[in-house]
């Protein structure tokens, strides 16, 4: 009798793409292999000590050991309104369109949770982080894919883009409620110029759709690049929400510090679903994250240089060793096109003989949807000597198949 009860949320979701690679670490490891790994977007930094600091000092005071507040301390929501005003130019409301949220992949899946309806549609780039898709398939959406075209410097093909997006709306039936948009790009490192957001909100406004936009790595950029905020464009907030989290910027992961701003709808359905759901954070790591925001930003500039020494590190070794990677613009990964030497054998494949020959590991393409597949996901979560050792590696194995 039990067997046959079915769970159709669970069932519609795919199986973990990373799952079977990350078996194959895990027992490496048990049996004593050094693995050089690369495959999650998991800061090793430590996070700034005036951080920790704040954090010690709150937690040390009887009255924030009780429940919280799940949209935010009011300081907090202060904090996150100063971060665009000071970054973008743009003025929030901190009662009506900013929320702290558990990181912004909790704050991603409660919103979706909060605003979609039986059956409605979603349209999601492909490859794409893979909640930005499932968060509408456990709320009882779907979601229609369109390619995510680029160039070879890793920039987003405006043009292109709204043809697949006017092509995608055109045969969605119902039309799509949402879109959804995330630059610097996760996994690809695409990028992004402001004249794209103009675009998308005036599309928006035509179409009627909603606009998520996720900038969780917007701290991260190289070369001159500067991450552009949708609510640089008039009108935005009628149409967009924004995601962002502490995670990257401040080697915060495991405090689980994020937030959503801007249209006060949507926000507002946000903070309902959260009173339901939880007491927000533990309020010393709330203060804490308000010394984050609102302090010297000297520590996120020395986080950013780190990567990017590791990225260039990382793109002048790989490629001595026979892997000519493009160097990205920003986030804290690169977007490798399989190796020519090993052929046509997948993403999944390439990642596990990474794995078992070379001690290497990295994110299967295929993870992120099928447009991945030719591709692997490497974060720069390794030092430089241990990104070198990885090229020693990776050139051993390459002659190898060769």
């Amino acid at each position: 009798m039990f067997d046959e009860i079915r769970f159709n949320t669970i069932e519609r979701l795919p199986n973990y793409a990373f799952a079977e690679v990350n078996a194959i670490k895990m027992a490496a490891r048990r049996d004593g292999a050094d693995i050089i790994d690369f495959s999650m977007g998991n800061p090793d930094g430590r996070t700034p000590q005036h951080i920790i600091d704040k954090l010690c000092e709150s937690a040390m005071k009887d009255k924030t050991h009780g429940y919280s507040v799940s949209q935010g301390i009011y300081k907090l929501r202060v904090a996150i309104c100063n971060w665009y005003k000071r970054k973008y130019g743009v003025m929030l409301d901190p009662e009506t369109e900013a929320v702290a949220t558990m990181g912004s992949k909790e704050g991603f899946v409660h919103l979706v949770q909060a605003i979609i309806n039986p059956g409605d549609v979603a349209i999601v780039p492909d490859p794409a982080y893979p909640i930005h898709t499932q968060a509408f398939i456990i709320a009882g959406g779907n979601v229609t894919k369109m390619p995510l075209v680029y160039n070879a410097s890793y920039e987003l093909d405006e043009n292109k883009f709204f043809e697949n997006l006017e092509h995608a709306i055109e045969e969605s039936i119902p039309k799509p409620k949402y879109v959804v948009v995330n630059f610097p790009h996760n996994p690809t490192t695409v990028t992004c110029q402001k004249s794209f957001y103009e675009r998308l909100v005036d599309m928006a406004k035509r179409e009627r759709f909603y606009i998520i936009s996720d900038i969780a790595y917007a701290e991260l950029t190289f070369d001159g690049y500067k991450t552009p905020s949708i609510f640089e464009v008039d009108g935005a907030k009628d149409v967009a929400v924004e995601c962002y989290t502490l995670s990257k910027s401040y080697n915060m992961a495991g405090w689980r510090v994020g937030f959503i701003c801007g249209n006060k709808k949507l926000v507002s359905a946000l903070k309902k679903i959260k009173s339901w759901f939880d007491y927000g954070m533990f309020t010393p790591i709330q203060v804490a994250a308000t010394i984050a925001l609102d302090s010297d930003q000297d520590c996120v500039e020395q986080i950013r240089q780190t990567y990017e020494r590791r990225r260039d590190t990382l793109i002048e070794a790989f490629s001595a060793a026979g892997w000519d990677i493009a160097k990205p613009r920003a986030s804290m990964f690169a977007w490798a096109k399989l190796p020519p030497q090993v052929g046509n054998i997948g993403s999944k494949e390439f990642a596990k003989q990474l794995l078992t020959k070379a001690c290497v590991a990295v994110s299967p393409g295929a993870g992120f949807g099928q447009a991945g597949d030719e591709y692997v996901r490497i974060a720069f979560i390794e030092n430089e000597n241990r990104i070198r050792q990885a090229a020693r590696n990776i050139k051993k194995y390459l002659k190898e198949v060769q």
